[in-house]
């Protein structure tokens, strides 16, 4: 379990990130069309996992934003921008905001993801949300970089985070 904080109020998260070096287990996440998408459908890409308790938040909101800007730019990899906000709420901030470079995919249905990974929100006003966190993972689905941010108002590390790719 991890220990993070709202506002400087210690909450926590179901477990901890998976370790680097490990593989990444395996997804069932919601697409914006409802469909869903599953690690394989990003085999021999890397990826940039920007996990957030919801889009509709201004540090989310911010971390959609930026990643977006920087995923254009990077070669052989994706940008997947994961919450519990349903696809709907997705759709409508990237469409608003002019995103195209990032895939929004949702862990509405179950929260398996955010359990999975030890994401998940246990206590306090977000419990069963995700918490905010990076994971980057290479193209055989390796994971080489985590960032757990501390304080859930606080924007990732994004530098450190694209460095590793």
């Amino acid at each position: 379990m991890a220990s993070i904080t709202l506002g400087g109020n210690p909450i926590h998260t179901s477990g901890e990130l998976p370790k680097i070096g490990t593989k990444l287990a395996d997804f069932k996440l919601v697409k914006e069309d409802l469909s869903i998408a599953t690690l394989v459908d990003f085999s021999e890409k890397k990826l940039v996992l920007n996990i957030f308790p919801s889009i509709d938040t201004g540090t989310c909101a911010t971390s959609v934003r930026k990643f977006n800007a920087s995923a254009a730019k990077l070669d052989n990899t994706k940008v997947l921008c994961i919450s519990r906000d349903l696809p709907f709420a997705q759709k409508r901030f990237c469409g608003t905001e002019g995103i195209e470079n990032v895939i929004n995919l949702s862990d509405f249905k179950d929260g398996n993801f955010g359990k999975i990974n030890g994401l998940e929100i246990t206590d306090g006003v977000l419990e069963g949300l995700h918490s905010r966190a990076i994971i980057v993972v290479d193209e055989n689905g390796t994971v080489i970089y985590t960032e757990q941010v501390s304080e859930i108002a606080d924007e990732p590390n994004y530098e450190a985070a694209l460095a590793v790719l």
